[in-house]
Formats: structure tokens, sequence, C-alpha cells
């Protein structure tokens, strides 16, 4: 599935962490950017995630380097790794009641 196709959320996204009612209403937030990010700083930025009520959160980003980093986030973990280039970085957060300035000032700066 898309991250950012604005879809049921009844897939299995989390992981089996957490159980939500269908009555829960989640919020999909994307943005693009053009920021070069570190391993450390990115790392950084997923911690902060982490205690928000953050769901879901996926996306690829520019490194210091040729390659980028991609980037999977769910409740208690997260994974950095090295993949080709894009044109330009995408970030998409899912979680409930989420700030969508807070997001973007965590990843933007």
């Amino acid at each position: 599935h898309e991250c950012c196709g604005h879809h049921d959320h009844d897939h299995e996204c989390c992981g089996g962490h957490h159980h939500h009612h269908a009555d829960e209403v989640f919020q999909s937030i994307g943005f693009d950017t053009a920021k070069k990010y570190s391993k450390g700083e990115l790392s950084d930025i997923l911690n902060k995630l982490s205690n928000e009520n953050v769901l879901r959160a996926k996306g690829f980003v520019d490194s210091d380097d040729t390659d980028w980093w991609y980037f999977d986030l769910v409740p208690e973990e997260f994974e950095i790794r090295l993949g080709k280039p894009m044109y330009t970085g995408k970030i998409c957060v899912i979680g409930k009641d989420i700030d969508e300035n807070k997001m973007k000032e965590l990843f933007l700066g």
C-alpha cells in the first residue's frame, strides 16, 4: 500500500504492538524535503517521534553521501538503511492527534 494514500488503517501497519478500535481517527501527514541528514540526525528525529502519538512513519531522505537514508518506524522500533538516490526526500507520518507543524519542525528544523 502507499503510505500517504489516505486509506483505511485496518492492515498490519502496527506490527501487532497495539490494537486500535475502528472509531479511532488517524492522521496522515506527508511532505517533501531537500535537506540532507546524517544517520545520527535521523536517528535522533526518529527517537523523538517515538515519544509522540505516531503509529507509523516512513520515508527516504538525502544523506551526506551518494546513497539516501530510507527509514521505517513503528511503535518502539525503527530501522534506517541506505538505498538508491531519489529526486527529492519524502516523509510520511501516521498517528493520532499529531501536530503537523511539530512534525515538520522535527524533520525540517
